[in-house]
């Protein structure tokens, strides 16, 4: 594939009215041999970036056709997203699809506008998804011996199982099976691959949505054998020397009680004008090198996955747990950025030093809150009396970065993030809404001095890096967000293409003290696009910085590595030119990885949240709670209660009513005119709740 040739043949296509011959085409082009040109339209074909009819190409658009993928399929019918995002979803009989299933990548044809939307048929299949999927086992009542999979995501319907395609899956049990299309019957079916265990099980679930995202759960054993070695191996005296001695200084970790992977420590000094701010990160690049096989590992991993049960990590416990690890009162090899910051907290200097510390306190999130807030006991103060002085210090600075950045425009987007707690048995048996105090916030703030330091650092220097950024909105999402802003009855002016952080972020603050608080800031989140990696520095929108990345997490996090390992060059002096000839590739690669595989682990982690929860409320059915809705749909309403579980309300289902959605903020009932809006307070209770699926429902009561 060449890449430049291929964009040769694009450029000379989009100057085309209508389809072009191939031999008009390859002159237009420029492209002299033959083979290449051909190459190239074989290639943009099958991405379906180019239409070949006969003799004549053309581009997609202008052969009345689009590339879409498949989202979901119902009985009789399926939805297609188009490539171009400002195309609503697309309607495709069951007779047009042509064997495609959701995840396949296709071209439409036949586009037309009827009375309910877009609908087509499926030209061919581009690019085939996956035919693995996860499902539930279900027992026919009608038929003995018959069996159906009940899709976890993509069918709206039951597939049969071929005869002697269980593999002993029980009704109820948690699968993984293989699809396809039966040409004979034309119809999709399945057959069992794996079997995990009963689909009521969280934790099993867990199981089948880890496999189906394909996240690498276990380490190879030439990785395991590497992590031992180098984890084996002691600091030298030689490593020290060249390292800044930090072993003196007043240096703290603070972290959730349970976390184990310590890979960031703090100090913090008041001077006579402004503050010397140290952010000390566990020197992961030191061990995990280049083209290693922990380095290979880690690369394919991209990022640790958080579970309600279980971590699964980048790297292996060897290293995240411990050397790496900044464990209190042990000596750390860490990389260390140091900054200067005036009375304004307004960054003047920084430095990025490898160094050596010995962490003074295994801080704690809740016991420095509770030293903050003045109910400490006197045991937790005993414990923090070391690290004191540099606590007071580091809470008036971060309230100085706190408010520089809510006038800047940061978005103080709240996090909907649930907290699960389990049983010895796996079993979730609480949950609540995850909260953040004030020692969160503040080492927030001081990683993003780090992160803001680094992504300087690199830029004024001009070297290959990895940078973490966040594009403005797109104009169509924030017509929709002003639509709805409207709708609430917000001031909508300067929403619009062009808009500023600062016009979202005095959104977000007056729609909190309102009733559509958590709508306005979701629906701000859902309007921004999603935060990503990339070798150029492009800024990142929702912090409102011009330049960013992510240092402080080598641990958990492939790019803070690959960061890592490229600033370590740069401050052992070597020259640039020589950076830039061995990290260029290896930038733009490490980006794109680490974007698709954080996209992986959000997607994983959100599923079996689902999951834990829908759990968790198996066990309330029939219960009574006081909910707020939290979303309004043609069908019905979504309801959230006080621990953060939302359900849906199925308002088809009442008696005597007929629900009209404003296709904004609130369902009316034509006949007795009763409404529900965003915001509206109502009482429910459980009416069921499917683990395998992640679902659950609630009546009005």
């Amino acid at each position: 594939m060449d890449t430049e040739v291929n964009e040769m043949v694009l450029s000379a296509l989009r100057k085309q009215s209508e389809p072009i011959l191939r031999r008009d085409l390859q002159i237009l082009s420029e492209v002299l041999e033959t083979e290449e040109f051909n190459n190239a339209l074989s290639y943009l074909e099958r991405r379906g970036e180019i239409i070949i009819d006969r003799k004549k190409v053309s581009l997609p658009k202008l052969a009345g056709c689009i590339p879409a993928t498949i989202l979901r399929c119902a009985k009789g019918f399926a939805f297609a997203a188009p490539e171009d995002s400002g195309m609503n979803d697309v309607y495709v009989h069951e007779s047009d699809l042509k064997g495609a299933v959701p995840g396949d990548r296709v071209m439409l044809k036949n586009i037309k506008n009827g009375n309910k939307g877009l609908f087509a048929s499926v030209d061919k299949i581009l690019e085939k998804g996956s035919r693995i999927i996860s499902g539930t086992v279900v027992r026919s009542q009608k038929k003995a011996g018959k069996s159906f999979l009940m899709p976890d995501s993509g069918f709206t319907y039951q597939i049969g199982i071929v005869r002697g395609g269980e593999l002993k899956a029980r009704s109820g049990d948690k699968v993984r099976a293989a699809i396809s299309f039966d040409q004979k019957e034309k119809k999709i079916i399945a057959r069992v691959i794996k079997v995990y265990g009963s689909g009521n099980s969280a934790k099993i679930c867990a199981d089948a949505i880890i496999d189906s995202y394909g996240i690498p759960n276990k380490f190879p054993v030439p990785v395991k054998h590497e992590a031992a070695m180098k984890a084996a191996q002691r600091i030298t005296e030689e490593e020290l020397k060249n390292r800044l001695d930090l072993t003196d200084e007043i240096i703290f970790t603070i972290d959730g009680a349970d976390a184990k992977d310590l890979d960031d420590a703090v100090s913090v000094k008041k001077l006579e004008k402004g503050w010397e701010l140290g952010v000390h990160i566990a020197d992961v690049s030191h061990y995990v090198t280049k083209g290693s096989r922990l380095d290979e590992e880690a690369m394919k991993r991209g990022t640790s996955v958080y579970f309600a049960d279980r971590v699964i990590p980048m790297l292996p416990e060897e290293l995240s747990n411990g050397c790496c690890s900044l464990n209190a009162g042990t000596k750390k090899l860490t990389f260390s950025c140091i900054m200067k910051l005036d009375e304004k907290a307004s960054l003047i200097d920084y430095r990025f030093e490898k160094s050596v510390i010995e962490s003074k306190v295994r801080g704690v999130y809740s016991e420095i809150n509770d030293i903050f807030d003045g109910t400490a006991d006197e045991e937790i103060n005993a414990k923090y009396a070391p690290v004191y002085d540099s606590l007071i210090a580091a809470r008036e600075l971060s309230d100085i970065l706190s408010e520089k950045a809510r006038r800047r425009g940061e978005l103080g987007i709240e996090s909907s993030e649930l907290r699960f707690v389990l049983d010895n048995k796996g079993v979730c048996v609480g949950v609540s809404r995850r909260e953040q105090g004030v020692s969160e916030e503040m080492i927030e703030q001081f990683m993003i001095m780090a992160n803001q330091s680094a992504a300087l650092y690199a830029k004024s220097c001009c070297i290959p890096f990895v940078y973490r950024v966040h594009e403005e909105p797109e104009a169509e999402r924030l017509n929709s967000l002003s639509e709805l802003a409207a709708a609430c009855g917000f001031q909508t002016r300067r929403i619009k293409e062009g808009v500023r952080p600062t016009d979202l972020s005095e959104l977000i603050e007056k729609a909190k003290e309102t009733k559509y608080g958590a709508l306005i800031s979701n629906q701000v989140l859902r309007t921004m696009a999603k935060a990503r990696y990339d070798s150029r520095p492009l800024g990142h929108f929702g912090l409102s910085l011009e330049d960013y990345c992510h240092f402080t997490s080598p641990i958990r996090r492939y790019p803070d590595t690959s960061i890592h390992r490229i600033l370590t060059d740069l401050v052992s002096g070597v020259p640039v030119d020589k950076i830039k000839q061995k990290y260029s590739d290896f930038a733009v690669e490490s980006a794109k990885l680490s974007s698709e595989y954080e996209i992986r682990a959000v997607r994983a982690e959100r599923d079996t949240e689902k999951c834990y929860a829908a759990e968790y409320m198996r066990s309330h059915i029939g219960e009574e709670y006081s909910g707020v809705v939290s979303g309004v749909t043609n069908k019905g309403i979504f309801v959230m209660i006080s621990n953060g579980i939302e359900g849906f309300v199925d308002l088809t289902a009442l008696d005597d009513a007929y629900f009209e959605f404003d296709g904004k903020t609130t369902t009316t009932d034509s006949r007795s005119g009763k409404s529900f809006s965003i915001g509206d307070e109502v009482r429910i209770s459980v009416l069921s709740a499917i683990v395998a699926t992640g679902t659950i429902d609630f009546q009005l009561i």
